[in-house]
């Protein structure tokens, strides 16, 4: 167990029920293997209202099944008054959700995309950090999805720890 502060970590995508519980549960997945996880308060939401009370999508959940993750959350919309007093980082899955996050109030310092953590893509421009939205897709794609958000999660916690 390390003396590290609780640390908040809000991901989010556009109807929170594709990527960003899947980010969710992957985040806290690296955090519980390492021993972690109690240093960090995990949730996700989305910028629009469609899913509230819903589960992920059972693309996700198959996705991460098969990869030994749960995925905890039930669909919400974000909240900017409770969301960006709770949370140390706000973490979308692509520009526009970012810009949606920034127009509504939340610190530009907070705010990070998630593949900007990622080791292969750190050093892309901003629009070339976007997990793309698998929705309308196959299985296929949640899997590539998966594939950068477990890559960008892990190296994500380590950075965390390191700071």
């Amino acid at each position: 167990m390390t003396d590290l502060p609780i640390t908040g970590v809000l991901f989010v995508c556009l109807g929170n029920i594709c990527r960003s519980p899947l980010a969710e549960g992957v985040f806290l997945h690296h955090a519980r293997a390492r021993g972690v996880h109690t240093e960090f308060d995990i949730d996700s939401c989305g910028t629009a209202h469609w899913h509230i009370g819903s589960p992920p999508d059972e693309r996700s959940v198959a996705v991460a099944a098969a990869h030994g993750v749960t995925l905890p959350s039930v669909g919400r919309q974000l909240n900017p008054v409770t969301d960006f007093a709770r949370f140390d980082w706000i973490i979308p899955m692509d520009v526009a959700n970012a810009e949606d996050i920034l127009a509504e109030g939340a610190q530009p310092e907070r705010v990070r995309l998630l593949l900007s953590f990622h080791p292969e893509m750190r050093a892309l421009q901003r629009e070339d950090q976007q997990v793309p939205d698998p929705y309308y897709g196959g299985q296929r794609g949640f899997r590539n999805v998966y594939e950068m958000i477990d890559a960008a999660c892990a190296a994500m916690l380590d950075e965390f720890l390191e700071d």
